[in-house]
């Protein structure tokens, strides 16, 4: 494998272990987290009251080529067909018309029964099943959608109480109106034989009468209607849903009752429109008619003639096939009149009649009104459903502009053929009349009698045969749709609450939202909280790591030497022979970028733990601005380095041992006013070199070195120069600023080490990480919370077995080891 490539493996594992540690050392953040996550949805589950979904299919059957079952021995019977497009049932369905006619036709739907919980948390709708009913007077306007509610207080007495604008509070009888305009209404028990306030849950309930209008649009925007198969488009599924099945179920069988008797009602609509146009068609034909007959009678009575020659016979009888058709042809010209007119002066085509009444049979005629017919019932149901900036509306206003004008045009052309043909008719029986005219007088007279007769008898027949058909369709009224399956509460799904999904929700959103807190305070965390902050803003080494200092003393690897802390300074100290690799090399600069960040901690412990391995040892407090060293050894600092080099003191008097063997500390001595001046004196220089050539290790702690130049004055003494960086203490942006250093090498052979690292947390390499050069690791390896290799090793790891979450990491680190 590239050695990049398994390189880049092995910092995704790292950043994937570095996740998952994070998480385990804030287990108690998921603990909370989940404890209210289930504890929220437990409550919704437990008040939330439940919404049941009720379901009733229909068929929408649609008539194919405008027959119905009965033209099958009745021709004709097509004048009263409907033509169902499925779409515009569905819209129809889901109309405010028909959603209106349905709530109104409802009469428990006029007033909502809500029972209130013992809490005044939960509620519950009751329908028809509340203990008590509610007669509105109809002469008062009552107060549609305001809450008024009703203590039962025993078999006899209730009391009524709204608050809103009323302040009414009164104990009331059941059966006694009670008047306050604008409301006035009985309250009355449903069932007196089975009333017992006893037996509910609660004995507070409230009553709303419901706004018609508000819902209306309520049981619109909810009602979903579907084709079960839109590749055959008959079958329809009505859905709503509810807080109580029972209710639902009820509306949707009466909005297919209403929807059924709709349909039924626009097919008796046509039939007796068409029935109205037959009857005045047939009451000019039998007056003339009778007119006809009686003069025929006079004629024969006076001439004594009873039949036509038979040559007359034959010329008659031409003359009244002509005059059949001519006449037909006269009613038709005046249907198309009537339909010119129609469509120039009204707003919708909703009792047209229809071609097939008059004989007419144009298919494109039929076809165009067919057409218009249904764009004006899309219209009539989108002017409920949609604005008239609704593109929907605006394009069916577009189609019928545009049906319109074909069809006035299509009449149009209709009329003017109907002319030529009536013009053809006129001539043919010019030519028969020349005929007629070389016969006697007497027996002409007689043919046209019996011409106009014959002619009006055959179209009085013809009428009363398409007034039958007529009639007949509309007594056979059967409705084009039909209920296939009933809604009905027993079968109602419930949907709301889904209480497995709740709780389901619940544990995603316990886990999600810690990981989201500790993703976002990674993020937003300018901070150095593991070792690859420090790697991503600086190619300078690190040499390694210091944890907490769990005791009350500065100097814990004195007081504890067998503790993790004091293991790790060990780590350090071998780590450093790889930064003083030359002879002679033994000096050791220690400094930071702020102050706080534990330089002089890292630098007394440091010179302590070499001092400890029979080195001799010079700790010097080269913060001459801010001395702390003395503090520590409990050593006076009216003597130290500040005075030596201002030459107030010799250095046999400033040198101080210690306590512990091989140590010896040079204290900062009195703050100057110029302590840079001072570090670039000779005396500085002479000083350097007695103490290299003197000790056998020099420990050198200096100011910080983002706040003052000392630090880099005195570099040009040192072998080995550690910054220290605090955890979760220092900023990224001082990593930066080292590498700026490390880069430009204003200081020579830089590295950094990582001090005060909590257990909990820490994600790097342990305590006493190897230094940069591939010579080593040191000792201690450690992944994670403190736990690693040198487990059990040291005196304060007692002290952290009582974790659980603890011990499966070091179970975890053991098992990475192997």
């Amino acid at each position: 494998m590239d050695p990049h490539q398994e390189y880049i493996y092995q910092e995704e594992n790292i950043d994937i272990k570095k996740f998952l540690l994070r998480i385990l050392g804030n287990w108690y953040w998921f603990a909370i987290s989940l404890f209210i996550a289930i504890t929220a949805a437990y409550l919704f589950n437990r008040y939330s009251e439940p919404i049941y979904s009720v379901s009733a299919t229909l068929i929408a059957r649609g008539e194919e080529k405008g027959k119905t079952g009965m033209e099958g021995f009745i021709e004709g019977m097509e004048i009263v067909t409907r033509q169902v497009n499925v779409e515009d049932e569905m819209e129809i369905l889901r109309s405010y018309t028909l959603t209106n006619q349905a709530l109104r036709e409802l009469d428990d739907f006029e007033i909502s029964y809500v029972l209130v919980g013992r809490r005044g948390i939960k509620e519950s709708k009751l329908y028809n099943r509340s203990p008590f009913v509610v007669e509105l007077d109809t002469l008062y306007p009552q107060l549609p959608g305001h809450k008024i509610y009703i203590t039962l207080l025993n078999r006899e007495e209730f009391r009524l109480q709204i608050d809103e604008h009323f302040d009414i509070d009164r104990v009331i009888k059941f059966g006694e109106p009670f008047v306050h305009p604008p409301l006035a209404f009985t309250v009355k028990q449903r069932n007196p034989e089975e009333f017992d306030p006893t037996s509910w849950s609660s004995n507070k309930f409230y009553f709303v009468v419901n706004n018609l209008n508000a819902l209306t649009n309520a049981y619109r925007s909810k009602l979903s209607v579907e084709v079960n198969d839109p590749k055959k488009g008959s079958v329809l599924t009505l859905t709503t849903q509810g807080f109580v099945a029972q209710q639902e179920a009820d509306y949707l069988n009466k909005l297919i009752e209403v929807y059924i008797d709709y349909g039924k009602e626009e097919k008796s609509k046509n039939a007796t429109l068409a029935l109205q146009f037959i009857d005045e068609q047939l009451k000019e034909i039998v007056d003339s008619l009778e007119s006809v007959e009686q003069e025929m009678l006079e004629f024969r009575l006076k001439y004594n003639i009873i039949d036509l020659s038979q040559e007359g016979s034959a010329i008659a009888q031409k003359l009244i096939d002509l005059q059949k058709e001519k006449t037909m042809l006269g009613m038709q010209q005046k249907y198309y009149d009537y339909l010119l007119g129609y469509i120039r002066e009204r707003g919708d085509f909703s009792d047209v009649i229809v071609p097939s009444v008059m004989g007419v049979n144009e298919p494109l005629l039929n076809n165009l009104i067919a057409r218009l017919t249904e764009l004006y019932t899309e219209r009539t149901t989108l002017e409920h459903s949609a604005q008239r900036f609704n593109p929907s509306f605006t394009l069916n206003t577009r189609q019928i502009e545009e049906t319109r004008q074909i069809l006035l045009e299509h009449v149009n052309s209709i009329i003017e053929s109907a002319a030529l043909s009536m013009k053809d008719i006129d001539r043919r029986m010019a030519e028969v009349e020349k005929e007629i005219n070389q016969l006697p007088v007497t027996e002409r007279a007689l043919i046209g009698i019996e011409r106009k007769f014959q002619v009006n008898d055959e179209i009085y027949t013809y009428m009363l045969q398409k007034r039958m058909e007529a009639g007949i369709a509309k007594a056979s009224n059967l409705p084009d749709n039909r209920m296939l399956d009933q809604a009905r509460a027993e079968n109602a799904a419930r949907v709301k609450p889904k209480t497995s999904m709740n709780y389901m929700i619940a544990l995603i959103l316990g886990f999600v939202i810690p990981v989201v807190i500790i993703l976002l305070i990674d993020f937003f965390n300018n901070r150095i909280v593991d070792r690859k902050d420090i790697e991503d803003h600086t190619s300078a080494p690190v040499i390694g790591s210091v944890g907490h200092n769990k005791t009350d003393s500065e100097i814990p690897v004195f007081l504890q030497p067998k503790s993790s802390i004091a293991e790790s300074f060990r780590a350090l100290r071998t780590n450093l022979q790889y930064m003083l690799r030359e002879k002679g090399q033994n000096i050791v600069l220690i400094s930071s970028t702020v102050s706080g960040e534990g330089k002089t901690f890292i630098a007394t412990n440091l010179a302590v733990i070499v001092a400890m391995s029979g080195r001799k040892t010079l700790l010097v407090g080269l913060d001459l601005r801010k001395p702390k060293i003395h503090r520590d050894f409990n050593i006076t600092n009216e003597t130290g380095l500040s005075t030596y080099l201002i030459n107030q003191s010799k250095l046999d008097d400033i040198i101080h041992p210690t306590d512990l063997d091989n140590l010896y500390v040079i204290t900062s001595g009195p703050v100057p006013p110029n302590p840079a001046e001072l570090l670039e004196t000779g005396r500085m220089d002479a000083f350097m070199e007695y103490i290299r050539k003197e000790f056998d290790m020099v420990i050198l702690d200096t100011p910080p070195v983002a706040v003052v130049t000392d630090a880099i004055l005195v570099s040009k003494y040192s072998h080995a120069n550690i910054f220290v960086v605090r955890h979760n203490f220092s900023h990224k942006n001082v990593i930066q600023f080292i590498d700026e250093i490390y880069k430009r090498k204003d200081i020579h052979n830089i590295s950094l080490l990582i001090n005060d690292i909590k257990l909990q947390g820490y994600y790097g390499y342990g305590y006493g990480y190897g230094y940069g050069y591939g010579y080593g690791y040191g000792y201690g390896y450690n992944y994670g919370y403190g736990y690693g290799y040198g487990s059990d090793y040291y005196s304060d790891d007692d002290n952290e077995q009582g974790s659980l979450f603890r011990r499966l990491l070091q179970s975890a680190g053991k098992r990475n080891r192997k």
